[in-house]
């Protein structure tokens, strides 16, 4: 990937402060690549995915309105792993194309991928030169995913059970923010002591 200047994967649990820590890195000056944000827009209705993802799982696997059913998607992913695997090789290629566009046009400013399945995707972690793990106790995610619209705790320990263990995240990390009980504050003053540690040359913070 083509891009310029400092190059950060960013990745967490469901629930881990992830997101808000991407705002974070933005505050401080960073352009931010959401590969979940790319994913779902890759799947709305006219999205550049659909007509393959119909093609794969047929058209049951789609809204009224032409979008991916996420939650059928997430049911029959958690219910068969070789649909994940074909769902991933749909949307993985078409992800990564739009990210680095993205990236392309970060003016020369620090690129913060936020993936969150870094971990479980290894080429991602060649394509950038520093990966920040948020990490936080898994009691913490689910209190914290169960607090959101729609989802239970049951639910949220599906969620944690197929993502990498957050011993495989902490191992492939450069920096890791332990993210249990920070307030926002908090969590902003460790990126930005890592943001300086990482980017002496960038000068006065914002």
């Amino acid at each position: 990937m083509a891009t310029i200047g400092l190059t950060i994967g960013l990745t967490g649990g469901i629930g881990s402060g992830k997101s808000t820590a991407a705002q974070g890195l933005v505050a401080l000056g960073g352009h931010l690549v959401d590969t979940d944000a790319i994913a779902r827009s890759l799947t709305l209705p006219g999205g550049a995915a659909i007509p393959a993802l119909a093609a794969e799982f047929g058209t049951d696997a789609l809204t009224d309105d032409g979008a991916l059913d996420r939650e059928k998607m997430r049911r029959l992913v958690f219910a068969d792993p070789g649909a994940k695997a074909r769902l991933e090789a749909l949307l993985h290629p078409l992800i990564g194309a739009e990210a680095g566009r993205q990236a392309a046009a970060a003016g020369g400013r620090p690129v913060v991928f936020d993936v969150p399945l870094l971990a479980e995707s290894s080429h991602w972690r060649t394509r950038v030169d520093r990966v920040l793990v948020i990490d936080c106790d898994e009691a913490t995610q689910v209190v914290r995913v169960a607090r959101r619209p729609g989802w239970t705790e049951e639910a949220a320990r599906r969620v944690i059970a197929q993502q990498a263990p957050r011993a495989a995240r902490r191992a492939i990390a450069d920096a890791v923010i332990d993210n249990d009980g920070l307030t926002i504050e908090q969590l902003q003053a460790e990126l930005r002591a890592l943001w300086t540690l990482w980017l002496p040359a960038l000068g006065a913070l914002p």
